[in-house]
């Protein structure tokens, strides 16, 4: 096992990494500090609160009954659709009184530790740039609309706004053993990706799936993907797609019932027994699933978004 700096029990500063921990190499800018803050939040353009209107008002046709309860209920509670990008002030003050938590800018993708460090402290880091016309329908990197509209209506979510938390501190315990991909897997197929069974159905919950057109309905109507129930320790061998459609989504049963596996699970000795790369395909569909549907496929095997595969 590798070490990190003592870690304070307030999280109230950034460990520093042991060189044998294994991180995604990123250049800090020049004009942000070792927490990777921006000094304030981009003053945004007429231009890029029209993009931000257009994304909000598309989404806002296709999400209801797709979307869980508990992210329509804070897209309310936040009172997003006021027109332009939100003032990270002004939603912080709102989150606050929620849950605690807070919307800090960031330039880009951040280190895992500076990221895992944010999430424990209930701040959660936002991308300070809007994606453009020629971008509108596909970002590589996510923008302040990807993290904005689709992850922080969640935080109003008590149960769901703890999890968060608690993923964060399980961050360096991930990282003193090199399981960061492991962590990774659970982040890829609940926070961004993820489904929960509601009464009227499969709903997204997912900042992946919400924060898109395509994927809001293909995760929840589609024949193509798997649909399984969450398991912990299968999500965390299960290999998953960065820049196309999921070939399987993972269910929960509620936000309450994701808090139980992940927090009560022992993970020191679940990364004592993980291999360092996947076990699994992301098109698997293996003994031990608890299955909902089993996916045709096709949208994978016609060869998916490189190919103009449909989304069916």
């Amino acid at each position: 096992m590798n070490e990190v700096t003592e870690i304070k029990p307030d999280f109230s500063e950034i460990p520093t990494l042991d060189s044998d921990v294994f991180t995604a190499p990123l250049k800090r800018p020049e004009h942000v500090g070792e927490d990777w803050l921006e000094p304030k939040q981009t003053e945004y353009d007429s231009e890029d609160d029209a993009v931000w209107n257009d994304l909000f008002a598309r989404q806002m046709e296709i999400l209801p009954g797709r979307a869980a309860s508990a992210f329509m209920e804070g897209l309310d509670r936040l009172d997003l659709g006021t027109g332009g990008v939100p003032d990270f002030k002004e939603l912080s003050e709102s989150l606050d009184k929620l849950t605690g938590w807070s919307v800090v800018p960031v330039p880009m993708l951040i280190p895992d530790h500076v990221f895992f460090w944010h999430l424990a402290n209930r701040r959660f880091p936002a991308g300070n740039f809007i994606r453009t016309r020629e971008t509108f329908d596909y970002i590589q990197e996510p923008d302040v609309f990807h993290d904005v509209f689709g992850h922080v209506p969640m935080l109003t979510n008590p149960v769901f706004a703890d999890y968060m938390q608690a993923y964060g501190k399980a961050g360096w315990r991930a990282m003193e053993y090199n399981r960061l991909k492991a962590l990774g897997a659970l982040y890829w197929y609940t926070v961004e990706f993820g489904l929960i069974m509601e009464d009227e159905g499969l709903r997204a919950y997912g900042a992946g799936i919400l924060s898109g057109p395509t994927e809001a309905v293909f995760s929840v109507e589609a024949q193509s993907p798997n649909r399984i129930m969450l398991n912990v320790d299968r999500v965390m061998r299960t290999d998953y797609v960065i820049s196309d459609l999921q070939p399987t989504y993972f269910v929960i049963e509620s936000f309450e019932d994701l808090y139980r596996k992940t927090v009560e699970r022992d993970f020191e000795r679940l990364y004592q027994s993980l291999p360092v790369s996947f076990t699994y395909a992301n098109s698997a569909v293996i003994d031990l699933d608890d299955v909902l549907n089993v996916g045709t496929q096709e949208y994978l095997l016609r060869g998916g978004r490189g190919s103009s595969a449909r989304p069916v």
